[in-house]
C-alpha cells in the first residue's frame, strides 16, 4: 500500500513493505496522475483512494512515535502550522493556523537560496522580529537591510521571530516536540525559549501507519 504525506512544497511517500524507507520528492515533480492509497496533506483528496485530515494524521503520529501520557507537538510545514496537545494520553486541544503561520517554511526556504544563507552557520540572536506572517513579515527583513543590517542578521532575526511566534501558537509549552522539514534547521529549532525535541519530516506518514494498524 502507498502512503502519502501531500505537503504544499514536498511530498512524502512511504510503501507499506518489509524494510521500505519513507522518500521525499518535490510536489512539482509528482505526475499529474499520480495517486496513493491513503494520504493526508494538501490535495490528498484529490490524489489519493482515502484521505484523513492532517490533524488527524498528526495526532496519530504523535501517539505512535512518543510514548508520554502529556505531551504537545507542533507541525510547522511550508504553508501552515498546527499542534496537538495530549493529556493523560488523550488529545485535549489542537489547532491549525493557516493565517500567522502563512507560508512560513515556505518563505524560511526562499529566503535561504535568495540571499545564499546557510542556516547551519548562522547564530541564534539575541533578537528577533516581532512577526505574525511569514509572508508579510519580510517587510521587516528589507527595512532592516536599509538600515545597515546585513543580509544575514536580518533573516537570522526573522527565522527567530517566526520560531517564538509558533511557539506561542502552540501555548508557550516548556518542552515541545516539532514535526516537519524545520526539524532540520538548527537556527529554527535553537529559536525556541523552550525545549525542543524535533522528530523529523515523517510523523504524519506515522500518523497514517497507525491509522492502518488500528483498523485491524
Amino acid at each position: 500500500m502507498l502512503l502519502a504525506d501531500f505537503g504544499t512544497s514536498y511530498c512524502k511517500l512511504l510503501q507499506t513493505t518489509i524494510g521500505a524507507e519513507p522518500k521525499i520528492m518535490p510536489t512539482r515533480d509528482l505526475a499529474r496522475d499520480f495517486s496513493a492509497d491513503l494520504a493526508t496533506g494538501h490535495n490528498a483528496e484529490r490524489r489519493s483512494k482515502q484521505s484523513i485530515n492532517e490533524l488527524t494524521a498528526l495526532a496519530r503520529g504523535g501517539k505512535r512515535l512518543i510514548d508520554e501520557p502529556d505531551f504537545v507537538l507542533l507541525d510547522c510545514g511550508s504553508r501552515d502550522i498546527k499542534f496537538i496537545r495530549y493529556e493523560n494520553f488523550k488529545v485535549v486541544d489542537m489547532g491549525w493556523n493557516a493565517e500567522c503561520g502563512a507560508s512560513m517554511g515556505f518563505t524560511i526556504e526562499l529566503l535561504s537560496r535568495y540571499y545564499d544563507i546557510d542556516y547551519t552557520a548562522v547564530p541564534v540572536p539575541e533578537s528577533g522580529f516581532s512577526i505574525t506572517c511569514g509572508v508579510l513579515g519580510m517587510s521587516h527583513i528589507f527595512d532592516a537591510v536599509v538600515s545597515g543590517t546585513s543580509e544575514t542578521e536580518a533573516v537570522a532575526k526573522f527565522v527567530r521571530g517566526i520560531a517564538r511566534n509558533a511557539w506561542r501558537f502552540a501555548g508557550t509549552p516548556d518542552r515541545l516536540y516539532l514535526s516537519g522539514g524545520l526539524c532540520d534547521n538548527p537556527l529554527f529549532t535553537g529559536s525556541f525559549p523552550c525545549n525542543i525535541i524535533p522528530l523529523g519530516r515523517f510523523v504524519l506518514l506515522e500518523g497514517l501507519q497507525e491509522h492502518l494498524a488500528s483498523r485491524l
